[in-house]
């Protein structure tokens, strides 16, 4: 079996500058990517503080000129569903859905996956209609859309759907926990409802047509109509394919300099495209140190 220089799981932000700095060293990552190319990047509505886009950028946008970048200088992205991960012998080991690869070095950046609302029973004849990821949803219009969260992906996706569509945030909490920039602009649209310590109880085929959202506040019960549900009540580490075993290994094999991991898979709440870029960029100018080094 041939053996990679390195692996690259993820195409996000973090993946992708990994990717095209690499080329630039004459280096051909096998980058792999169980989705769509951009990650978390392709739900922004708005991107205000990455350099070089003065007026802002969308998310949308913004992924399709990294994609286009990052083709350019002959990044290739496989589609793969990496299953598990291991190191042996020298060698790391990555099975996919579409075969196993071996690397001398690794490059994890697989991103974030969003919470689950515990205890909320979702009906099989609704499983279609409740979402996690805004992406999903930007080419509805006219339709109801409840928002459940109150940080700033869940304005961040109120203002987007906004433009074609009702839409009302149900925040459990007192307040707004979202940037006050993105709070101010919600207030200012008419087709933004804003409904703060609201619980989520239960959701229902509507009769008609859609969902019935059952809700509990500190005064009264309420209940909205909803052609969609968005669930935005945060994010964790997407470490589906690492095993416990491996995750004992890794400080082990980043002090040797042959993992990184890296974006926000390990960046906690400090999620920005800028950060993960630069993460990737200088992921790839150590990987060449150590590539160079070896020879």
């Amino acid at each position: 079996m041939k053996v990679e220089e390195v692996i690259i799981i993820g195409a996000g932000p973090a993946g992708l500058a990994s990717a095209i700095q690499l080329r630039r060293y004459g280096i051909h990552p096998l980058l792999l990517e169980r989705g769509e190319v951009g990650g978390l990047l392709r739900n922004a509505n708005l991107v205000e503080n990455y350099p070089g886009f003065p007026r802002g950028i969308s998310g949308a946008r913004l992924v399709k000129l990294f994609t286009r970048q990052a083709s350019n200088v002959g990044v290739v992205v496989t589609q793969a569903e990496v299953t598990s991960i291991a190191y042996d012998q020298g060698l790391f080991q990555v099975r996919t859905s579409q075969g196993s690869y071996l690397s001398r070095l690794a490059v994890i950046a697989t991103g974030t996956k969003p919470l689950r609302i515990a205890g909320l029973f979702i009906p099989e004849e609704l499983q279609d209609r409740v979402f996690y990821e805004v992406h999903e949803l930007l080419k509805v219009e006219g339709k109801c859309v409840v928002i459940i969260g109150g940080g700033d992906a869940a304005f961040d996706y109120a203002l987007n759907l906004a433009k074609k569509n009702h839409v009302t945030i149900l925040n459990r909490g007192e307040k707004p926990k979202c940037l006050p920039l993105l709070w101010e602009r919600a207030r200012g649209v008419d087709s933004i409802a804003y409904q703060d310590q609201t619980l989520v109880q239960k959701i229902r085929k509507c009769p008609t047509s859609g969902m019935l959202v059952d809700c509990q506040t500190q005064a009264c019960e309420l209940q909205f109509h909803a052609d969609y549900l968005l669930i935005a009540i945060g994010r964790e580490a997407n470490m589906d394919c690492l095993s416990a075993d491996f995750i004992q290994q890794t400080p082990m094999l980043e002090k040797q300099g042959i993992l990184y991991i890296i974006g926000d898979v390990k960046n906690g709440i400090f999620r920005q495209t800028s950060i993960a870029v630069g993460e990737g960029i200088l992921t790839a100018m150590k990987v060449y140190r150590y590539l160079k080094e070896i020879v």
